[in-house]
C-alpha cells in the first residue's frame, strides 16, 4: 500500500529518493489516463492530445524512505517528440511501454519504441539495468480485443519485461495500477545504483518554456519551480477524449 507524505516540513528534513518514471507507447494508448489514475486516483473525464511532455508527480514512503515519483507522459505523435525526444531519456529511472489491446499497430509498435529507447537512451553498462515493463490498456473493451494476452506475453519474455493488461478506466483497476508502480518502486528503492545517486529533479532545455505540472493524489495542480521547454511545431491542437475507453 502507498502511503503520501502530507507533512511537507517534516519532508524536507529528510533526504527523499527521486524516481523519473516515463511512459511510452502510440498516441491514445492511455498513457495520460495511467498517469491521471495513479496520481490522482481517478479517470480522466476529458483529456486532450499529450503535446511534448504531461508531467505528473506523487510523494509516497514506502518502507520508512521518503520517495518521489516522477511520472513523464510523453507524446505519442512523431510531430510532437522530434524536438525534444532525446530531453526525457535523460535521467531514466524506469520506463513503461504501453499499447491497445484493441489496436494491433499499437502493439507492433513497441518493437520501434524499444528501438528508439535503446538509441537515445544513456548507457546502461555504467548506469545499471533500468526496469522496463509492458503495459496492455483497454480491457474493459475485451470484446474489442485483437492482441492476445499470449501474443503480448511472448513479446514481453522476448525482451525482459514484466507484463500487465489493466483498464484505467474502471475503477476495481485502481488497485492493480498502484501495485505495479509499487513493485516498480521496491525494484528502484532497493537498487544499489538508484540509492547510490543522490535526489534529484530534472530539467529539459528547449526554446520554449512551459512550467511543469504536477499533481498530489489529492489532484490539485501545483506549479514546480521546474520547468519542461517544449517546441510546438503543430500550432493549435484539438481537444478530444482519447482515453474515452481507455
Amino acid at each position: 500500500m502507498f502511503y503520501d507524505t502530507v507533512d511537507e516540513e517534516s519532508e524536507r528534513e529528510v533526504t527523499e529518493q527521486v524516481f523519473k518514471i516515463i511512459i511510452i507507447g502510440d498516441s491514445g494508448v492511455g498513457k495520460t489516463c495511467l498517469a491521471h489514475r495513479f496520481a490522482t486516483g481517478k479517470f480522466p473525464e476529458r483529456t486532450e492530445a499529450t503535446i511534448g511532455v504531461d508531467f505528473w508527480e506523487r510523494k509516497l514512503q514506502l518502507n520508512g524512505t521518503n520517495i518521489r515519483l516522477q511520472i513523464w507522459d510523453t507524446a505519442g505523435q512523431e510531430r510532437f517528440r522530434k524536438s525534444m525526444v532525446v530531453h526525457y531519456y535523460r535521467n531514466v529511472s524506469a520506463v513503461i511501454f504501453m499499447y491497445d489491446i484493441t489496436r494491433e499497430g499499437s502493439f507492433r509498435a513497441l518493437s520501434t519504441w524499444l528501438q528508439e529507447y535503446g538509441h537515445y537512451g544513456f548507457d546502461e553498462s555504467d548506469t545499471g539495468e533500468v526496469p522496463k515493463l509492458m503495459i496492455g490498456n483497454k480491457c474493459d473493451l475485451i470484446h474489442e480485443r485483437i492482441v492476445s494476452s499470449n501474443q503480448a506475453r511472448k513479446f514481453a519474455d522476448l525482451h525482459n519485461m514484466p507484463m500487465w493488461e489493466i483498464s484505467t478506466k474502471n475503477d476495481e483497476e485502481l488497485e492493480t495500477i498502484e501495485s505495479i508502480f509499487l513493485t516498480l518502486s521496491h525494484k528502484l528503492v532497493k537498487s544499489r545504483t538508484f540509492m547510490d545517486r543522490p535526489p534529484r529533479y530534472t530539467t529539459v532545455d528547449s526554446s520554449t518554456e512551459q512550467s511543469t505540472r504536477s499533481r498530489t493524489k489529492s489532484g490539485k495542480f501545483r506549479t514546480s519551480q521546474k520547468k519542461i521547454k517544449l517546441k510546438n511545431d503543430s500550432g493549435n491542437h484539438k481537444k478530444k477524449n482519447c482515453c474515452e475507453s481507455s
